[in-house]
């Protein structure tokens, strides 16, 4: 009965050391900026499509962009 009853501690330890290592990743994941999150998106982008533009065509004025004067 001790064995069932130390395995039993061992899972509940496990749950809530789990438990903090998602709350932590998600306490480093919320603390970007939105500005850092579209640069390390975009940079990501540009290195996985060889070829692609830095900016998209709509920071650049393109010509369904929004940056008419």
């Amino acid at each position: 009965m001790r064995r069932w009853k130390a395995i039993g501690l061992a899972g509940l330890a496990g749950v809530a050391a789990t438990g903090v290592l998602i709350a932590r990743a998600e306490r480093r994941r919320r603390a970007y900026t939105p500005d850092e999150v579209r640069d390390r998106l975009r940079s990501r982008f540009t290195e996985a499509v060889p070829g692609a533009p830095a900016r998209p065509a709509a920071e650049r004025g393109g010509a369904d962009g929004a940056a008419a004067g």
